[in-house]
């Protein structure tokens, strides 16, 4: 897959179609395009607008699976398309029919449709040793899972499938992040900490000795890839992580600092005991992923490190949960990992140790 170098685009691009703009991406994504000159319509199903955003900001309200009004959306055409809602082969489709009104696209994908070489992945991982053993670190050449609508791994592996074959008449790049962070996520990882602290919880167990490594990805980071691969239109894979990849005690350690506590930890040296020690980010075996790639093709610098960006992170969650249960103010995120806070079952777990 060709890749665009810094410095090989012939004129200067003005206008980005931005989808899921009022998202947690989107709304770094519009900002960091908007810094660097760009004209930019940002869409989303609310037609909402961020009040950081500049006024010259193009607001439109449009559901991306609304083929008629995600074509009105982009009128008469733009220079770049930036995808963060596309999940499968429908919506890499719906972006290729654009392709005579779009220069090129950046998609977010993620690190979940690549798979290890004995073909363990993500959703194999509930499976006996089904959890995959990557290498360390992860670079886009690793295999990835076959596409397919079963799941929202093998969704996004079919969207980059369609996406890359189209190539030759829509340069695309795609981007594969990690677990994602900052303002405005809703399934924020960080909450498991942030309620635990304002919980007054002052002792946690984490699993696999506290060293697991889910490598994060700041939505600036990501946002920072976008900018630079606007304008160098390619078709490439490239990781979206940050440079670091902290252990899941180095991430909690981090948080109490951000909010001025101090906890203490309780290693298990094994899996987690009937849901005990079990985090967002507790995994068997890394998921680390290189960054050469965006460096050598996009002359990609990260702007800032997970530890760095935390107390924005950190601030919205504790806002958002102000006077609610969490599971009213995160809905998505109950609905992904159940019931994250039996404070009851841990209590249980260490008086009967």
């Amino acid at each position: 897959m060709p890749g665009g170098r810094p410095g090989t685009y012939r004129r200067r691009m003005t206008h980005a179609v931005v989808l899921g703009a009022t998202g947690q991406i989107g709304r770094a994504a519009v900002d960091a395009l908007t810094r660097d000159g760009w004209e930019v319509t940002a869409v989303s199903r609310g037609g909402d607008r961020d009040a950081r955003w500049p006024k010259d900001v193009r607001v439109v309200r449009a559901d991306r699976e609304d083929d008629a009004a995600l074509s009105a959306a982009v009128g008469e055409g733009c220079d770049v398309l930036v995808d963060m809602v596309a999940y499968g082969e429908r919506e890499a489709r719906q972006l290729v029919s654009l392709a005579g009104r779009v220069g090129s696209a950046v998609v977010i994908s993620s690190v979940s449709v690549y798979e290890d070489d004995s073909g363990r992945n993500f959703d194999t991982q509930a499976e006996p040793d089904g959890f995959p053993a990557y290498p360390v670190p992860i670079t886009e050449a690793q295999r990835t899972v076959r596409p397919g609508d079963g799941s929202y791994s093998t969704g996004k592996a079919a969207l980059e499938r369609e996406l890359l074959a189209a190539g030759d008449r829509l340069p695309v790049t795609l981007l594969r992040a990690g677990a994602i962070h900052g303002p405005y996520c809703r399934t924020p990882r960080e909450l498991y900490f942030v309620k635990r602290n304002l919980d007054g919880r002052r002792r946690r167990v984490l699993a696999h000795g506290g060293a697991s490594r889910f490598h994060p990805a700041s939505v600036r980071n990501i946002a920072e890839l976008i900018r630079l691969a606007a304008p160098r239109p390619g078709t490439r894979v490239l990781n979206a992580v940050d440079p670091d990849a902290p252990t899941v005690a180095e991430i909690a350690a981090a948080i109490d600092a951000v909010m001025g506590v101090r906890t203490q930890d309780v290693l298990l040296d094994g899996p987690p005991v009937d849901g005990v020690g079990d985090t967002p980010w507790t995994v068997p075996a890394p998921v680390v992923c290189d960054m050469s790639a965006a460096r050598e093709q996009l002359g990609y610098r990260p702007v800032v490190r997970y530890a760095d960006a935390l107390p924005e992170t950190v601030a919205f969650i504790e806002e958002r949960l102000a006077g609610r249960d969490w599971r009213e103010a995160y809905p998505k995120m109950f609905k992904a990992y159940g019931d994250l806070f039996d404070y009851a079952a841990e209590d249980a777990w260490a008086e009967g140790r």
